[in-house]
């Protein structure tokens, strides 16, 4: 689920930290980020498991209701379509899920419910909702567009819904799309109401990519003055102090990959650092950024100071 550009925001991050607090303490920071990059699971189950309890929660509603008294003819012979949805029993029934969610105690929605509440209410007001409650006849392509769709339309930018995902956990904001990215990709690849291929996803891709988050993290900060007089004099016309602070640490993480990580080649590094730069720096930090590590690849490479193995430099 982590991807290489994820790993690096997260690995920037602590480092920033690190200098925010004024901490010298590397195994306490390092430790925060691998818990960090771990409870990206915690959070996929917690967006995951809203759909199932909506489900849930929509089933008891329609129960409640046949049992009043004063029951009108529709509360009961209600339309079960939405709670009988293939995708929702899918995940409801999934095993995998079931043990991860008490394995890691995600138990967010019996202790948050009102915001189910507001999730349910604003799907049942929605028109995908109305159009897809027109009939009863359950269909599973139907069903899977259905859940797609009130998931990426409703789910995700209800700002209730993310504030409740923010308060909870901060380190969560910045991985809320790749979850949200996974979680499309899963439930499209679901083929039929039979399909039991669906599993909970690896954080990391391989060993390499896990080894990668502490790795890049200590190398770059245990060096980072080293790294830090390979660009001071390649700036003249910037004052050290005016130069964000993000930016000399995207500088030090590339250099860190430039001249300690001999299997990644150095078009990735810049690209990568470059639209890291793009997103959470100033509007003109991939210029400067970008110009530096020019400059600083053509002298590594006078100096013969980048070994590079495999595909190196293409």
């Amino acid at each position: 689920m982590l991807n290489r550009r994820h790993i690096r925001v997260k690995v920037m991050q602590s480092i920033y930290a690190m200098h925010q607090n004024g901490s010298d303490s590397i195994e306490k920071q390092e430790k925060f980020l691998l818990y960090s990059a771990d409870n990206i699971l915690d959070l996929y189950l917690v967006m995951l498991s809203s759909l199932i309890e909506i489900g849930k929660k929509e089933a008891l509603f329609i129960e409640k209701s046949a049992q009043k008294h004063t029951a009108t003819s529709q509360e009961k012979n209600p339309n079960k379509k939405f709670i009988n949805n293939s995708i929702l029993q899918l995940l409801s029934n999934n095993n995998s899920l079931k043990s991860a969610l008490i394995d890691r105690k995600i138990n967010h929605w019996e202790l948050h419910d009102e915001y189910l509440k507001i999730l349910t209410e604003a799907i049942k007001e929605s028109d995908l909702y109305k159009k897809y409650m027109s009939n009863e006849t359950n269909n599973f392509e139907e069903d899977k567009q259905f859940i797609l769709n009130i998931f990426t339309d409703i789910i995700v930018p209800n700002d209730k819904f993310y504030e409740f995902l923010e308060d909870n956990n901060l380190t969560w904001i910045d991985d809320i799309p790749v979850v949200n990215t996974h979680i499309v990709k899963q439930l499209n690849s679901i083929k039929s109401n039979k399909d039991t291929s669906f599993s909970l996803p690896k954080i990391y891709k391989d060993q390499e990519d896990k080894e990668f988050v502490s790795d890049l993290f200590k190398k770059t900060v245990l060096n980072e003055v080293e790294f830090a007089k390979e660009f001071v004099d390649k700036t003249p016309n910037w004052d050290s102090e005016r130069i964000a602070e993000l930016d000399t640490i995207v500088l030090k993480m590339a250099i860190c990959e430039f001249l300690k990580f001999p299997s990644i080649p150095v078009k990735v590094t810049i690209n990568e650092y470059l639209e890291i730069a793009k997103e959470y720096s100033t509007p003109k930090s991939s210029i400067f950024i970008n110009g530096i590590l020019d400059n600083l690849v053509k002298e590594f490479s006078t100096k013969n100071k980048l070994n590079k193995i495999g595909r190196g430099l293409i």
